[in-house]
C-alpha cells in the first residue's frame, strides 16, 4: 500500500503548479475554485427563481445531487482521514476541510457533468464536461489533492449521478 501512495504522491506532484507564477497557475486556481458548492448552489437558486418549469426542475436535480454529493464525500473523508498534500495554496479549504480523499470538487463537477449529460440540454453537457475533466486536474495541480484523490471523487460523481437519472425510471 505505501508503494501505490507514493506512486501517487509522485504522480501528483509532476501536474503541480501551485508554487509556479504563471498563466498555468491562475487557469488552474480558477477552475479549482469554479466547484465551489457555495457558488453552484447560489447559481442554481438564482436558475430556480428566474427560470421556467424545466429549469427549476433541473436546478432542483442539480441541487440535491449536489447535498447528497456532499453527505457521502464527507462521510468517506471522516471515515479515511486522508491528509491534504502539504502547500500553501487553498487555505481555506486545508482550514476548514483537511481532508483529501475523496474530492469533494471533483465529485461535484462529474456530478454535474453527468447529470447534464442525462437530463440536461446538449449544449449544457458539452460546456459542463471538459469543465469537469479540467477541474479534476486543478485540484491536483493546486495541491489540494493527490491524483487517487480526485478519481475517487470523480467515482463517487459518477455513481451518485447516476443513481439520480435511473432513480425516477426505477420509482416509477
Amino acid at each position: 500500500m505505501n508503494q501505490l501512495l507514493d506512486l501517487d504522491a509522485r504522480l501528483s506532484q509532476t501536474l503541480r503548479v501551485a508554487e509556479k507564477p504563471g498563466a498555468l497557475r491562475t487557469l488552474a486556481g480558477i477552475l479549482a475554485h469554479s466547484g465551489d458548492s457555495w457558488f453552484w448552489l447560489l447559481g442554481l437558486g438564482i436558475v430556480w427563481l428566474v427560470g421556467d418549469t424545466y429549469w427549476r426542475e433541473l436546478a432542483a436535480l442539480f441541487a440535491g445531487g449536489i447535498l447528497v454529493t456532499a453527505v457521502i464525500v464527507m462521510a468517506i473523508k471522516f471515515t479515511v482521514r486522508r491528509k491534504r498534500p502539504p502547500g500553501e495554496w487553498g487555505s481555506i479549504y486545508r482550514r476548514t476541510d483537511p481532508h483529501s480523499f475523496p474530492s469533494g470538487h471533483a465529485a461535484r463537477a462529474v456530478l454535474l457533468a453527468v447529470l447534464a449529460l442525462g437530463a440536461g440540454p446538449v449544449w449544457l453537457a458539452c460546456v459542463l464536461l471538459p469543465w469537469a475533466i479540467a477541474v479534476v486536474f486543478a485540484r491536483v495541480a493546486m495541491g489540494l489533492h493527490y491524483l487517487s484523490d480526485v478519481l475517487a471523487g470523480a467515482l463517487v460523481g459518477i455513481l451518485v449521478g447516476g443513481i439520480f437519472l435511473i432513480a425516477p425510471m426505477i420509482l416509477a
